[in-house]
């Protein structure tokens, strides 16, 4: 979502990074384009003019003015600045230290709210929470159903009851959680069209009888300032405690993440950056402003890849990689690490300088699923072996996969030029930094 706004801000940083001395005049004019940016991005007018004011009167301080890197000093500023546009400090949802914690979401139809608690239920089942999801949307056509089967998905309960009562829904749910020993209860609500006073009066209703451990505003962030304006609206009649940007892997310009912690004074508690029940990311506002002004962002990486790959399948990869054994099964297992970790798109963009070098590059995620498609047409034997894979072996197997005999022969290739690097890492001494060499195309 980011990327088109990333790439103008390091435009505009780049003029003044190259200014040799700094002046009031050159502080301004670039000033000025950063606040263009800002708009064409769809920052709220307001929210942007008090941006640019703010890093004004600190880049016009004695000690940018003098110092031998100024450009260097703005960046860091902008950086401040940003991460305090963005909330300042991470907020952790809140879970009850002992008894049911109750999680209210709420939302505009059409936000991906359904599809939130189904993220968020996996996501707190895999911290060793015993989740369950209570289906209080009664209204919209088959959203029990949606429910039902993304909680089927992530091996989660679903609580529904025949009659449409969201009240009693969702006060029966927590009941039911305490028969079953549930510690976490995520209520799905009702969307609406726009903030009306009936279903307003039901979801207040709803928070009055659950008494929520946290409640959580669901918002496109697709929509950009209607996105803004909708949660401060909600805001004003149900209070709630946080929230969540949902569909920021679009290709929006990223005014709503901006503008929606200043316009609303709620904190930023996750972003979902996907279709996958896994795509979804606790909100750091700090790592979200490095990812803006291009330095990726390490530690969101590595936390993702610590969640995905398997230790003790790590270790035996590290042993066969030491007696150079690693064959097409390994590497099988690898990309579905990988593909697990979220959409390539997103990963790119958490690796610092990355955004710039690709600029508009379109990254395919089918890479990787026809590179699987060729693997799995192999035989155990040819997967083992890569050098039997002769001509006709070949053939075969570009019929089996829905791929060509050249995609194929690059993939053998590709995969022998790895195996012949990891050889030469085995005998002067192997790290674990080789997927770093590894190149799909």
């Amino acid at each position: 979502m980011l990327e088109e706004l990333s790439l103008k801000l390091e435009t505009a940083l780049n003029k003044i990074r190259g200014q040799g001395k700094l002046t009031e005049k050159n502080i301004a004019d670039s000033l000025r384009e950063i606040r263009r940016v800002l708009l064409d991005a769809d920052v709220n007018y307001k929210v942007a003019k008090e941006f640019i004011e703010n890093v004004q009167i600190k880049a016009l301080g004695k000690e940018v003015i003098v110092s031998i890197t100024p450009g260097q000093l703005i960046t860091k500023i902008i950086y401040d600045e940003l991460t305090q546009l963005l909330g300042g400090t991470h907020n952790e949802i809140k879970i009850n230290g002992s008894g049911i914690t109750t999680i209210l979401v709420v939302g505009l139809q059409g936000s991906g709210k359904t599809t939130f608690c189904a993220k968020l239920a996996k996501k707190l089942k895999d911290s060793n929470r015993k989740v369950l999801l209570a289906a209080a949307d009664v209204y919209r056509p088959a959203a029990i159903e949606q429910l039902k089967i993304l909680g089927e998905q992530i091996g989660v309960t679903v609580f529904s009851l025949e009659e449409k009562n969201a009240r009693k829904v969702a006060a029966d749910s927590l009941l039911f959680a305490q028969e079953k020993n549930f510690d976490t209860v995520i209520i799905d609500t009702a969307g609406r069209l726009h903030v009306d006073e009936e279903m307003m009066t039901e979801v207040a209703d709803i928070k009055e009888l659950v008494n929520p451990t946290e409640s959580l505003f669901v918002v496109d962030s697709m929509t950009g300032q209607d996105a803004v304006n909708s949660a401060k609206a909600f805001n004003e009649i149900v209070i709630y405690d946080g929230i969540v940007l949902t569909k920021f892997d679009g290709d929006a310009r990223g005014g709503a993440a901006l503008s929606i912690r200043s316009v609303t004074g709620k904190p930023i508690k996750f972003i979902s950056n996907g279709e996958k029940l896994n795509a979804l990311e606790t909100f750091y506002p700090e790592r979200l402003a490095s990812r803006i002004l291009g330095k990726g962002d390490v530690v969101s990486l590595v936390e993702k890849a610590q969640e995905s790959f398997d230790q003790l399948d790590a270790e035996r990869l590290e042993e066969k990689l030491k007696k150079n054994k690693f064959d097409f099964d390994d590497f099988l297992k690898q990309i579905k690490a990988i593909k697990k970790m979220g959409s390539l798109t997103s990963l790119l963009g958490m690796i610092p300088g990355l955004n710039s070098q690709l600029k508009n590059a379109k990254v395919d995620d089918n890479a990787l699923m026809k590179v699987e498609a060729i693997i799995n047409s192999m035989t155990l034997l040819e997967r083992s072996t890569p050098k039997i894979l002769n001509g006709n072996r070949r053939k075969r197997i570009a019929r089996g996969s829905g791929t060509t005999i050249q995609d194929v022969n690059r993939l053998v290739k590709q995969f022998g030029e790895m195996q012949k690097m990891i050889g030469r890492f085995s005998k002067s001494g192997f790290n674990d930094s080789f997927l770093n060499n590894i190149k799909i195309n």
